[in-house]
């Protein structure tokens, strides 16, 4: 039965394997940020109001 002999079915889980983790880093690295825009965005502290009424 040639649906046993494992190695054309094992070579081609390896090499869609390899595949996928070639290929992997480049689309997630796609939706990560390595610059995190809200450091560059942040001013400090706000000053606190004065209220008239206190």
């Amino acid at each position: 039965m040639p649906q046993l002999d494992p190695m054309p079915w094992f070579s081609i889980l390896f090499v869609s394997w390899l595949i996928f983790l070639a290929f992997s880093p480049i689309k997630v690295s796609k939706y990560t940020n390595l610059n995190d825009p809200a450091h560059k965005a942040y001013k400090g502290l706000s000053k606190s109001w004065s209220w008239p009424w206190s």
